[in-house]
């Protein structure tokens, strides 16, 4: 079992504490706030152990769990990697790409690992159908949530669209050609909704919203390619997979056929996959284990975290 310990404990650190003391492959050490007053309000309330400096906690672990505001995520990275431990870094994984690369630089001179909390890569919906998406040639996505106070430090593209940016990345083997993006400052300082075109050299267009001051929550994914039509809600956890063959010559009396203006009929076809039950951050903080123990690239690297912020600040700069 791997020491963890967990830097910050607001409304996601709490969770993390509470799941990294219940897995099996850690043993949560404590955790450290800049808040005493908080710190120990939840120590009292939880009985993890509260670390009274940054460095007292670091030096007691062997991963570093950083789940503190974007700003401080750099600084934190840099303690932690110094000491000679591995981090998690909740995403966006810095406030800047050169602060992210960095992080990279410095991870690697010290032969650690590295993971980026870009939670919905296992979503168990996403997870039922990623290797149903090959090549898609379009992509839409809505991120609508209802406004609440916590995460308004920074703009919503770095909030909100930044995990579908992410997924976007994962699927598209191709390098990002074009960004054009809006957004609009309704309630806060920066975009409270956006909306951005991603165009990439192989010729698939990506196309997400994001929202946070929308009246219901929505987190929807849409992949269009050859033969098939595959959705994603990682909110409800559910998934469709519509896929298209080639006509049975006797088709049944039920089975679907459309016929195209040249008179090639298709057969439509529903192919959804089961979607297990399973907790999403659990996963990515006990698959991070994995890659310590056996000294492998977790699955959403440092360099994704770093891919996923360059885009996301391409698109900002349009605004």
């Amino acid at each position: 079992m791997l020491k963890a310990g967990v830097l910050g404990a607001g409304h996601l650190g709490k969770i993390h504490l509470r799941l990294l003391n219940q897995s099996e492959k850690y043993n949560l050490i404590g955790f450290y706030d800049a808040d005493e007053e908080n710190g120990k309000k939840v120590e009292a309330e939880f009985g993890y152990k509260f670390f009274n400096t940054i460095d007292a906690l670091i030096d007691a672990v062997d991963i570093v769990d950083i789940v503190t505001p974007t700003l401080s995520h750099y600084d934190c990275a840099k303690q932690a990697i110094s000491k000679g431990k591995h981090i998690f870094i909740e995403k966006p994984i810095t406030n800047t790409v050169e602060e992210a690369e960095h992080i990279r630089e410095l991870l690697a001179e010290h032969n650690l690992r590295g993971q980026v909390g870009h939670v919905e890569r296992f979503n168990p919906a996403f997870m039922a159908i990623k290797n149903d998406i090959k090549s898609p040639m379009f992509i839409e996505t809505h991120r609508l949530a209802e406004f609440n106070p916590r995460g308004t430090d920074v703009p919503v593209v770095l909030d909100l669209m930044i995990h579908d940016i992410d997924i976007i990345l994962s699927i598209v083997k191709s390098k990002v050609k074009h960004v054009s993006a809006s957004g609009v400052s309704v309630i806060s300082e920066t975009p409270d909704i956006a909306n951005a075109r991603l165009e990439f050299e192989n010729g698939c267009v990506a196309n997400l919203t994001a929202s946070r001051i929308s009246l219901k929550k929505m987190r929807k994914a849409r992949f269009f390619q050859k033969d098939a039509y595959i959705s994603v809600d990682f909110l409800t956890k559910k998934c469709e997979v519509v896929k298209m063959k080639d006509a049975p010559e006797n088709p049944g009396d039920f089975d679907m056929i459309l016929q195209n203006a040249e008179g090639v009929k298709k057969q439509i076809y529903f192919d959804n996959p089961e979607v297990p039950d399973s907790n999403s951050i659990l996963d990515e903080l006990e698959t991070f284990a994995d890659a310590v123990n056996h000294n492998k690239t977790p699955i959403v690297s440092l360099h994704d975290g770093t891919e996923a912020l360059r885009v996301a600040t391409q698109i900002i700069n349009c605004f």
